[in-house]
Parts: structure tokens; C-alpha cells; sequence
């Protein structure tokens, strides 16, 4: 009967240990299924260990051979021992430093301009990244931990069933790795906190200085809102109570200029750290840009000398030289740089380009360089055009200047009483003293001739048209004077001794007069 006891107790004694060995076996599986980061470091350390204490084993066997050289193999075993110790080498001084290395908080950059907003915000996820992989590793060795404690528990469990040095062997393993990890645990939970603590101070004080930004670019937007709004506002003032639209033209640049400094004055104050830096930055690059940007600099200096003179406007004939160059034109635009102008088809046109028709562009330091005459300065809408004609001195002159008066009259007449008008209104800007604006024709003793020049008073915008105008009605009403020739390269036969008008008319012998633009050259021909 005992004999049944003793053998049904070893059964249930065996079924207990069995039972033990399945559980600590289902750990070991979820250890491997885990692939704990933190049990292989140990793991590594333990070769690291094992392979020292056997190197130093083979080392003392080694040296034992005093007098005999050792056995190839013992050290071929302690050289392969000894690389692979080097490849474990980082475990033994630093067994887990990759898993507690707590990366130092880099200078935390200063959200001053929202061009940094995305950089702060990428500075944040760097530091919620170090924080999920600490938590990750932290998470890991909680878990390894309690495997091991479950696992200690077990082994000794099955100690009091089992009293081999197999059982022992692997409680005092276990043991000495709880202890490690524990300690371990006890750091890594310290650096945790200490790092949470910094970089969560990091992290309010960017949201802090981030959604300073974004109140910053609001306040900001709607005060340029506010600039562009009075701006509008104040073009439409002006379009209501200025009718000059040329002059609109210029008010609503200098608006459009005014209000761009004013935001770009705006955000320069805003962003700017230290005005006085701005100051001494300006101050030195000036000094450097003065010498080698001088026409530029110039350029918007005149600029601010034809918008705030009022000498040049938008819709202006003008009149530039430079360079043996000639050209007018009508202003289509002045922008800080150059005054735009379009070429038209005028005298100037006819005379000496003989092109018309292209876009020329004025830089504006040449309003204090060169000649640059206004045609419509002041509201003025007209300009003195002159033509000029050529009679013989037989010619009845005083007819001639009698027909072109009267036909400079008859075109000129509107313009005429319209420059009085604009020149009534100039007196109290400019000393004019009753300036002559009647049609003038004068009589001037030339070379070749008796040169007629007819002055008038004609649209700035169509001399040329008028010019034309008038010159064919002169020559129309000269062709039917009988007493008046005009002169030009022509041949006269007359009697000898004789000037072709009167005298003796009975030829002897014949002169031929050669009759160049009113000049008399004699040729003696036999009859």
C-alpha cells in the first residue's frame, strides 16, 4: 500500500514539474516572439562575460606551457575568442547606452518672423519623437521585467520539486538579471522624467512663441488691409474731385508708392529685433551702394523731383536729347526708374528720325543731365510752329507776308484763344508778362532769296498736320500771285543788258540766268 503512495506521489510530483516546464518553456517563447531589445543587450554583455572568463581560463593554460610551446589549438581558440570579444566590446562599457541615451535639447530656435513657424514646428516633433522612443524603451524593460519576475517566481516553483544545479544555475541567472534590469530601470525612469521635464518646457515655450506669430501675422494683415483700403478710398476722392485724368494718373502712382513704403515700413517694425540695427545696416550699405548704384540712386531721386515738382505727368509731350539723339514722344508712364514714352510721327519724326512708332525708356536721372523739354507743361495744350518759304528778290514780299498772316490767322485762330486762356492761368505760378500769342510772319534777307517764316499757335499733339494744312493753302494762294515766285533751282532766258523785267527788248545777244533758290548766275550765249 505505501508502495502505491510513494508512487502516486512521484507522479504528481513529476506532473508539477512538467507543468512548471511548460510555463517557463511559454515565457521563453514570448521573450523570443518579443525580440526584446533590452534581453538582447543582456544577452550580449553575458557573451561578453562568458568569453572573458574563458579567454582567461585559456590564457593561464597557455602560460603553464613554461619550457614547450603550447598546442596550435589552444591559441587558435583564444585568438578566435579574442575577435569575438572585440565585436562585444561596446556592450561591456556601455551594455545599454543606445537604449538609455536621452539626446541633449539642441538651441531651441526663436520664433521671431512666421518663416520660423515651420521650423518651430518641426523642433517639436523631434522632441515628441525622443519622448514616443524613451516611452517605447521604457515600455519594453516593464514588460521584460515582469516576464522575468513571473519567471523567477516559477523557477523557485520548481526548486522545491527539483533540487538539481541545472534549477539553481538558471535562479541565480535570473536573480542577477533582475537585479541589473531593475537598476537599469530605476535610471532610465529618472532620465525620462528629467528629459520630460526640459523638453515639455521647450515645447510651451514654441507653442507659446508660435501662436504669438500667428496673432502677429493677423494684426498685421488686417492693418495692410486697413492701408490698402484707405488708398482705395482715397482714389476714389481723387477721381471724384480732380478732372484732370493724367493727373489722376500720377496721384494714384504716388499713392500706390506711398502705400507700399508704408507696408513695407510696417513690416520692417514689426519683425525688425532692434530698429537700430536696421539703422547701421542701411547707414553702411548706403555708403557702399552710393558709389556703385549711383544712377540708380539718382533715378529715384528724380523720380521724387518729377512727381513732387510737377514737371513731367502721364500723358505729357516731351522732348528728350541725348547723344546727338532727338526724340518726342507721349509719356506713358513713370515708375521710380524711367519715364516710358511712346514715339509719335512728328516733325522731329519727319525731319531727323525718320522712324516713329517705338517705346522709349527715359531712366530719370536725366532730368538733371540733359535737355528735357515739356510741350504740355502746365495744362499748356500748345506749341509755336513755324514755316518757312522762300521768294525771289523780285517778289512783292509784303503780299507774301500779307497771305501768310492771314492764312496762319485763319488755322491758328482756336488755338490761339485757348493758349491765352492756359497762359492767364500760368501767371500765378510763373512771371509771364503779357506774352505776344498773335500769328507772326516775318521777312529776312538770306543768300538765295527773301525768306518768308510764318509763326502760329498749333495742337502739341498734331503739328504735323497742321503744318501740312497750312503749307499747301500758302502755296495755293502764292501760285496765283503773279508778283510773287518763289524760288527754287530754275532757268530764265533774257536780253542782253537787261534783268528780265524791263529795258531793252530787242536781243542782240542772250544771257541765260540760271536761277538757284533765288540766286542769279550769268551765262553769255552768242545769238
Amino acid at each position: 500500500m505505501s508502495c502505491i503512495f510513494f508512487t502516486s506521489a512521484i507522479a504528481k510530483d513529476n506532473a508539477k514539474i512538467s507543468a512548471i516546464q511548460t510555463e517557463l518553456q511559454s515565457l521563453e517563447n514570448k521573450l523570443d516572439e518579443s525580440h526584446n531589445a533590452w534581453l538582447k543587450h543582456y544577452t550580449s554583455l553575458e557573451n561578453y562575460n562568458e568569453l572573458t572568463n574563458e579567454m582567461n581560463a585559456l590564457e593561464k593554460e597557455i602560460q603553464s606551457y613554461t619550457h614547450t610551446a603550447p598546442p596550435h589549438s589552444l591559441t587558435q581558440r583564444f585568438e578566435t575568442l579574442k575577435r569575438q570579444q572585440e565585436l562585444l566590446r561596446d556592450y561591456a562599457q556601455h551594455p545599454y547606452g543606445a537604449l538609455l541615451e536621452v539626446k541633449h535639447i539642441d538651441e531651441v530656435p526663436q520664433i521671431t518672423n512666421p518663416f520660423l513657424i515651420l521650423a518651430g514646428y518641426s523642433f517639436i516633433k523631434q522632441l515628441k519623437e525622443q519622448q514616443s522612443i524613451l516611452n517605447t524603451n521604457k515600455e519594453s524593460l516593464h514588460f521584460l521585467l515582469d516576464v522575468m519576475r513571473e519567471k523567477y517566481v516559477l523557477l523557485n516553483t520548481l526548486a522545491e520539486e527539483d533540487k538539481s544545479v541545472e534549477v539553481a544555475k538558471q535562479i541565480a541567472r535570473t536573480q542577477s538579471m533582475l537585479e541589473e534590469l531593475e537598476g537599469t530601470q530605476k535610471i532610465l525612469e529618472t532620465s525620462i522624467d528629467i528629459y520630460n521635464q526640459e523638453s515639455g518646457s521647450t515645447i510651451n515655450k514654441l507653442t507659446h512663441q508660435i501662436k504669438s506669430q500667428f496673432f502677429k501675422i493677423i494684426y498685421i494683415g488686417v492693418t495692410i488691409l486697413i492701408t490698402i483700403l484707405l488708398a482705395f478710398l482715397l482714389k476714389l476722392a481723387l477721381r471724384k474731385y480732380i478732372l484732370d485724368t493724367d493727373r489722376i494718373y500720377t496721384a494714384s502712382k504716388v499713392i500706390n508708392y506711398i502705400n507700399i513704403s508704408i507696408i513695407v515700413l510696417i513690416l520692417l517694425f514689426a519683425y525688425m529685433e532692434n530698429v537700430t540695427y536696421l539703422v547701421a545696416v542701411v547707414g553702411f550699405a548706403s555708403a557702399g551702394l552710393a558709389i556703385a548704384m549711383k544712377d540708380l540712386f539718382m533715378s529715384v531721386l528724380g523720380w521724387f523731383v518729377i512727381v513732387l515738382g510737377g514737371s513731367v505727368h502721364v500723358g505729357d509731350r516731351v522732348r528728350v536729347c541725348k547723344d546727338n539723339s532727338v526724340y518726342v514722344g507721349d509719356v506713358l508712364d513713370i515708375s521710380v526708374l524711367r519715364i516710358t514714352l511712346f514715339e509719335d510721327v512728328t516733325l522731329t519724326s519727319y525731319m531727323t528720325n525718320r522712324r516713329a512708332g517705338r517705346i522709349i525708356f527715359v531712366p530719370n536721372n536725366y532730368i538733371f543731365t540733359m535737355m528735357f523739354a515739356n510741350y504740355t507743361h502746365a495744362g499748356l495744350k500748345t506749341v509755336w510752329d513755324g514755316i518757312d518759304f522762300s521768294i525771289t528778290f523780285d517778289s512783292n514780299y509784303k503780299k507774301a507776308l500779307k497771305i501768310a498772316t492771314e492764312i496762319g490767322k485763319k488755322y491758328a485762330k482756336g488755338y490761339t484763344e485757348m493758349v491765352r486762356q492756359q497762359v492767364h492761368r500760368m501767371r500765378d505760378k510763373y512771371s509771364l508778362r503779357n506774352p505776344n500769342l498773335e500769328v507772326r510772319s516775318y521777312c529776312m534777307i538770306e543768300p538765295n532769296g527773301l525768306r518768308i517764316s510764318l509763326w502760329y499757335q498749333t495742337n502739341a499733339y498734331a503739328t504735323l498736320s497742321l503744318r501740312s494744312t497750312i503749307s499747301g493753302e500758302i502755296i495755293e494762294r502764292i501760285l496765283k500771285e503773279d508778283d510773287i515766285h518763289i524760288a527754287y533751282p530754275t532757268s530764265k532766258v533774257v536780253a542782253n543788258g537787261g534783268d528780265g523785267i524791263g529795258g531793252d527788248t530787242q536781243m542782240h545777244e542772250l544771257d541765260s540766268k540760271v536761277i538757284l533758290g533765288g540766286g542769279v548766275q550769268v551765262q553769255k550765249l552768242d545769238s
